[in-house]
């Protein structure tokens, strides 16, 4: 099943409450939150409070957490406490990629495993039966705004192919550069869970959902 997952870099932080009640009521799946922390991206992002913040906006709608940052085994009680629903890492971010998915299973949550555009597919062959959802990058990690790379189509492709290989039941998320004018291309390639910023939260809210899954049918 295809789910849209719009992502809280682009949301009027004026208005956290009423834009998360716009993209819910017009159907997305979840809220997806990107957890920067400046060393393992050139970022700084939302942590806990925010999250938990959100979380209460959210009401049962998921949190679709992104952890881009060094070792996130360090801070996966902290994000169940603050509501993060799925939570996903970076293959390059740890150095026990086993067990740091042991942990975040553990902790109750569902495991993402996220890998960057020069990361090739091959790396998840290891790790695919132990996680939820495969989140394939479609730009560089760290800022919203960016064009989507169309190297990432190839390795949707090369992600379906895995999953399909392996017999797995494993969602595959992208995110980066998502619009309507590549979304169906996108769900082609073998993704069905789709992260987009700017292109939810500018203009008209409910709208653009709508126009999105009129496409993701």
């Amino acid at each position: 099943m295809n789910k849209l997952s719009p992502s809280m870099l682009s949301i009027d932080f004026g208005n956290i409450e009423e834009n998360i009640k716009k993209v819910k009521d017009a159907g997305a799946d979840y809220i997806h939150v990107d957890v920067m922390d400046g060393s393992f991206v050139p970022n700084i992002s939302f942590g806990p409070p925010v999250i938990e913040y959100v979380k209460k906006a959210a009401g049962d709608m998921p949190l679709d957490v992104h952890l881009m940052i060094d070792r996130p085994e360090r801070y996966i009680d902290a994000f169940k406490k603050c509501g993060a629903d799925i939570l996903t890492i970076h293959y390059e971010s740890t150095e026990d990629v086993h067990e740091t998915i042991r942990l975040i299973r553990e902790a109750g949550m569902k495991v993402g495993l996220s890998i960057k555009p020069a990361t090739p597919v091959s790396v998840l062959k290891d790790y695919i039966s132990e996680v939820d959802m495969i989140l394939i990058m479609s730009v560089e990690p760290g800022f919203g705004g960016q064009s989507f790379m169309d190297v990432a189509y190839d390795k949707l492709r090369e992600t379906k192919a895995l999953v399909m290989d392996t017999g797995v039941s494993c969602d595959i998320e992208v995110d980066g550069g998502v619009s309507l004018q590549n979304l169906e291309s996108i769900l082609e390639a073998g993704a069905n869970v789709i992260v987009a910023g700017s292109a939810i939260f500018k203009n008209d809210i409910a709208k653009n959902v709508k126009d999105f899954r009129s496409i993701m049918k």
